[in-house]
């Protein structure tokens, strides 16, 4: 993957994406006048992540673009903060200064709902093991901004990690993070949104094995939460305890930690 900038980028724009290559491990690429199929072109690359002024965007031919966007996130997110319920926290029992791995993180939505939940003392880490969603998160938690300065503070406190959850799971001590969540890609999609289809193309779309929950839940010190479509096998599967929702598609399953 290469990573470059808009048509004539100022300087601070320029230097956001060169230290971007270096923190994700890609190429940088400066714009000059090319089109962006003139770039992939010369430089054999299929994927470009281009740094904007106000958007990160990642480009891959046949595939529709994406930028980052908290979308419905920062909308349940200005909820939270006016003290309305949020049935994912709820399923997590989440307080404040609660720390979580986000073990799936994708476009960060749910992220950022726990890092609003938890406040200034909370700790949250989202993994992503697709290296072109990894970069576009790094870029966009970064500086993306929205018109609320709490949510703006959430997204900066957010850590995010280019792992697949196993490998880093394995490497923690046991019962060090709060929360642990799981939200793999469905093995049929619900929807077709402009929002979730692109994902798809970049996401790792492995079905979450056992190995990953008995890791989560050694590691966990209240909850390991999955979300699934409703009254799906994977909740038995993995040995959660569905809790349905009226009305909703979706649901969260619970493992609670007996300590």
């Amino acid at each position: 993957m290469i990573i470059t900038t808009g048509n004539r980028p100022i300087l601070e724009i320029v230097l956001r994406a060169q230290r971007l290559a270096e923190r994700t491990g890609c190429r940088y690429v400066p714009r000059g006048n090319d089109s962006l199929p003139k770039l992939v072109k010369a430089h054999g690359d299929g994927e470009v992540l281009v740094v904007l002024q106000e958007a990160v965007r990642l480009i891959r031919p046949g595939v529709a673009p994406m930028e980052f966007h908290p979308s419905m996130g920062f909308v349940r997110a200005k909820r939270v903060l006016k003290g309305e319920v949020d049935p994912m926290l709820t399923a997590a029992g989440m307080n404040p200064g609660d720390s979580v791995l986000d073990c799936t993180a994708g476009l960060g939505t749910d992220s950022l709902l726990f890092a609003v939940q938890g406040g200034e003392l909370s700790q949250v880490t989202a993994l992503e093991s697709s290296l072109p969603l990894y970069a576009l998160l790094l870029e966009g938690m970064s500086h993306y901004t929205t018109g609320q300065a709490k949510v703006n503070a959430a997204f900066r406190r957010i850590k995010v990690v280019h792992s697949d959850h196993l490998t880093y799971l394995r490497a923690q001590p046991d019962r060090s993070v709060d929360i642990i969540y799981f939200d793999p890609m469905f093995r049929v999609p619900l929807t077709d949104s402009a929002a979730i289809s692109p994902l798809r193309q970049y996401a790792n779309g492995e079905a979450l094995s056992p190995e990953s929950v008995a890791e989560a839940v050694r590691v966990a010190r209240k909850t390991v939460l999955l979300k699934e479509k409703a009254l799906s096998g994977e909740f038995a599967r993995l040995g959660f305890t569905e809790l349905l929702r009226s009305n909703s598609k979706t649901s969260y399953g619970v493992i609670p930690i007996d300590n």
